[in-house]
């Protein structure tokens, strides 16, 4: 017998079900199908088993009550999710009185005055328990394989809640609404915690190139990442960012069309209209869509043209949203007063130019009426532009004009745009809309998955100090910053700053460590040449100051290691923008050296990289590197990898009589993504070529033979502090973890 194929399922998770429930006696329950672009969007996935998981649309307080409704839903493939007492809060706060007109750029509400229990942060509450309640269902059916798709604002903290319980979960997240600017959106309080919890999903999709590039300006505004042409790396993670364009089911419209119930409407209408023009208007009742300025253009348009009063209809169905909040309350009134209006100045017995319908319709009504139209208002200029007229919705003398263009449009014209229109819709149906985010979360998960293999160990520290005390040539490379430094306890911020201080409890240690002839220490930072010698100058170290231009024994004098022809000449532009943007910015300083220029910052940077890259750094063999709440600028190459060849060539330089290759490297750093090439300098590997490099030309540095480093597998740690997405082979957590290793380490030299 043929093996039946099982389809892999997918667990659907948004505010709403595709079903909205009423009660209808004890343990019994009726549906009737949601309106929205969401539940008409995923009824294209016919290639899972999807599971759809949300809110049923109704409160259910007994226990009976929801066993019947969850039973009666399970037929439809639909999970209920009971939010009872939060969900005002929840739904009617913080969705929809903050996020809603944040991200739909009306700004944030005042907090609430009559009512002391009602706050942001009440409501931000409610937000996070419900979206634990969200993720307590979503766990209790997940099942290993399962794909997880959260979808909107609503569940913008359930993707991290998911990969905190099971990181290997495969997590997508869409957001159906705009993304607002990073202005705007810093103004929404919780701001890094939405960001930092959407950016756990392996996959974000918006549905425009305007909105993603809004949600990675914002991630690195507020939380100091680093973007990519494909997403944003936090914290070492990548996240990809992706544009989803949505559709429609093209098919479903077009087989519709052809029943004979829908051409018996269509004859009617017809016939009903009385031989008018019809314009329709299908759009939810919502403030962000326009509906009274609409009505304020048809007015305008009946007003100066008096010859197409009585001959055209303006056919508004607005699908009633959100009817619990008095906003909404509001635009219906003031929709009815303005038909009310319109229909009372250019009305007559026999018509009235506007039927406004605070409804949905049965969706072979909604065909029939498609098919009649001379054109529709719909929120799709970004898509439908080549076959639409667009129109700046503000301006009503534009709208109005755009109105009478349509209306007086050749038969030809109007046959030309609808190709385009209809050819745009069938390539971009929610099918592959569908399927290109399916497809493109398998890719980014499966290359994922590849990777864990390679994902960093934490470090055994009993195997560090066995071998260490093992080998008979040690090679310790230390970072500065969040390596031998204090912890830094604001993660927000992780550059290095001023005042860059030793660990108080390593000096000592340090001392110990430096004092064994079988150990040489390097601190490699890319700090300046003063801050090395003001915290390691008594020790019996090398120092690597500006990521090993300079370099010293503590012992001697500084040695400059550039590579021949650097060219330096960019740095005082770069210093011009730097002051300026200084001067502009509050809380922010720059610190120039001798072959880089770091400017660090609390808020934006985009305007003073727009100015660095259409200036000083235009033409100029640099590398701009942003990192967190900074900026660096220097030459191209200058990484701590390419700097340990030039390290170890002064070190045999200087010990000429060294006649034991080294056996044993520990690196340990707290570094950005470009210098974690010096994890895999080391490897066991790489090592046995000759380390030279044409790059920094002719002289000892090639007379370094492969000799000098004889280092086996057991004998090489990599090691992260703070970072598990790394090029290193372990980590540990910070600096504190550091000190034990070093102390443990002096305690084998001095027993």
């Amino acid at each position: 017998r043929e093996k039946k194929m099982v389809r892999p399922r997918l667990l659907v998770v948004s505010m709403s079900l595709p079903v909205t429930a009423k009660r209808t006696g004890e343990e019994a329950w009726s549906f009737t199908m949601s309106p929205g672009g969401l539940v008409s969007a995923l009824l294209g996935l016919k290639e899972f088993e999807t599971k759809w998981i949300g809110w049923p649309g109704v409160d259910v307080h007994d226990a009976v009550g929801k066993k019947a409704l969850s039973i009666a839903l399970a037929e439809k493939g639909c999970i209920p999710v009971f939010l009872e007492e939060v969900c005002d809060q929840y739904y009617n706060g913080y969705c929809n009185n903050i996020l809603w007109p944040i991200f739909h750029y009306l700004g944030t509400p005042p907090e609430y005055r009559n009512d002391g229990t009602i706050t942001y942060q009440s409501q931000y509450d409610a937000y996070k328990k419900a979206n634990r309640i969200f993720f307590d269902v979503v766990n209790e059916h997940y099942q290993e394989g399962d794909v997880v798709w959260c979808h909107d604002y609503h569940v913008m903290l359930l993707p991290q809640y998911l990969k905190e319980y099971n990181s290997k979960m495969k997590v997508g997240w869409f957001l159906h609404t705009p993304f607002p600017s990073s202005e705007m959106y810093k103004t929404l309080p919780s701001r890094s915690e939405l960001l930092r919890s959407v950016l756990t999903a392996d996959l974000v999709g918006f549905h425009t190139y305007d909105f993603a590039r809004h949600f990675v300006n914002a991630c690195m505004c507020i939380l100091g990442t680093e973007a990519t042409s494909e997403g944003v790396v936090d914290q070492g993670k990548f996240t990809s960012v992706e544009v989803f364009p949505i559709g429609i089911e093209p098919e479903r419209f077009i087989n519709t069309s052809k029943l004979s119930e829908v051409t018996e409407y269509m004859k009617k209408f017809k016939s009903d209209f009385g031989g008018r023009k019809l314009i329709l208007g299908v759009d939810r009742l919502d403030t962000i869509k326009g509906i009274p300025h609409k009505y304020q253009a048809f007015e305008k348009f009946l007003e100066e043209n008096e010859d197409w009063r009585g001959k055209v209809l303006l056919l508004q169905i607005a699908v009633p949203t959100r009817n619990g909040i008095g906003e909404y309350q509001k635009i219906k009134d003031q929709c009815h007063g303005v038909v009310g209006r319109i229909n009372g100045r250019f009305g007559s017995i026999s018509s009235v130019p506007i039927i406004h319908l605070d409804c949905s319709i049965h969706f072979h009504q909604l065909c029939a009426l498609y098919a009649i139209t001379v054109s529709q208002f719909a929120g799709a200029g970004q898509s439908l532009g080549a076959g639409a007229l667009l129109v700046n919705p503000w301006n009503i003398k534009e709208v109005s004009n755009a109105i009478g263009e349509a209306l007086i449009m050749s038969p030809e014209e109007k046959e030309k745009k609808h190709q385009i229109n209809f050819q745009y819709v069938k390539t971009h149906s929610t099918q592959q809309w569908a399927d290109d985010f399916m497809n493109k979360l398998n890719e980014v998960t499966s290359k994922a998955e590849l990777e864990t293999g390679k994902a960093p160990h934490e470090l055994p520290q009993h195997d560090v100090v066995q071998q260490y005390s093992k080998s008979k040539n040690r090679l310790l490379i230390l970072g500065f910053y969040g390596t031998l430094t204090k912890p830094n306890k604001n993660q927000e911020r992780k550059d290095e700053g001023m005042n860059l201080e030793l660990h108080p409890q390593l000096k000592e240690r340090l001392k110990g460590l430096c004092s064994d002839p079988k150990t040489t220490v390097v601190v490699l930072s890319r700090s300046e040449k003063s801050v090395l010698d003001q915290n390691f100058g008594e020790h019996d170290m090398w120092l690597a100051a500006e990521n090993g231009m300079f370099l010293r024994h503590t012992a001697g004098e500084w040695v400059t290691k550039m590579p021949e022809n650097m060219n330096l000449e960019w740095i005082d532009g770069v210093k011009q923008v730097f002051k300026y943007f200084t001067e502009r910015t509050p809380g922010s300083y720059f610190q120039a050296s001798e072959t880089s220029v770091v400017w660090n910052y609390q808020y934006a940077a985009k305007d003073m990289l727009q100015h660095l890259w259409a200036g000083p750094t235009s033409n100029a063999s640099v590398d701009v590197v942003q990192g967190r709440y900074s900026v660096e600028v220097h030459s191209v190459g200058v990484t701590k990898g390419s700097a340990m060849e030039r390290i170890l060539g002064e070190i045999v330089l200087q010990n000429k009589s060294i006649t034991t290759p080294i056996d044993y490297v520990l690196c340990i750093g707290n570094f950005l993504g470009k210098d974690e090439d010096v994890y895999t300098f080391f490897e066991p590997e790489l090592t046995k070529k000759t380390m030279s490099s044409p790059y920094y030309g002719s002289g000892p540095l090639k007379k370094v033979s492969s000799t000098l480093v004889d280092v086996k597998g057991d004998n090489y740690f990599s090691v992260a502090i703070g970072n598990t997405h790394t090029k290193a082979s372990y980590f540990l957590d910070s600096s504190d973890d550091v000190v034990q290793l070093i102390h443990k380490l002096c305690t084998h030299n001095n027993p």
